[in-house]
């Protein structure tokens, strides 16, 4: 079992920034790949930004140069620094972890979730 805990959510006004964290913990023998996503009320869930076990990041096209992914292997955390925050970032997050765990299985886990409201 893997286990993924979100922190970092919250209310903040048009341009400001929050830092979102992600640790995952359980029976881990590598990861491969950590990631963002988001959904609005009433939208499909969206693809923010992910990073690889070797640093390669990629984003969605509206976060670009506002957004940025970053990863902690030794303490299998991953972040998300979120600046120039707009109303329409007002979403829940959640981040997502691929690998393998310690008896061979790969696993494929979600967190809970963190709200984030960007509102004046």
């Amino acid at each position: 079992q893997v286990q993924l805990v979100e922190s970092g959510g919250g209310l903040v006004q048009p341009g400001g920034s929050l830092r979102l964290s992600c640790a995952a913990s359980g029976s881990i023998f590598s990861i491969d790949y950590m990631g963002w996503y988001r959904q609005a009320p009433g939208k499909q869930r969206e693809f923010v930004a992910d990073i690889t076990s070797g640093g390669s990041t990629s984003y969605a096209d509206s976060v670009k140069g506002r957004f940025t992914i970053s990863r902690d292997n030794a303490k299998n955390t991953v972040y998300l620094q979120m600046n120039s925050l707009k109303p329409e970032d007002t979403a829940v997050y959640y981040c997502r972890t691929r690998g393998r765990q310690r008896l061979g299985a790969r696993f494929d886990a979600w967190g809970q979730g963190t709200q984030v409201t960007v509102s004046s």
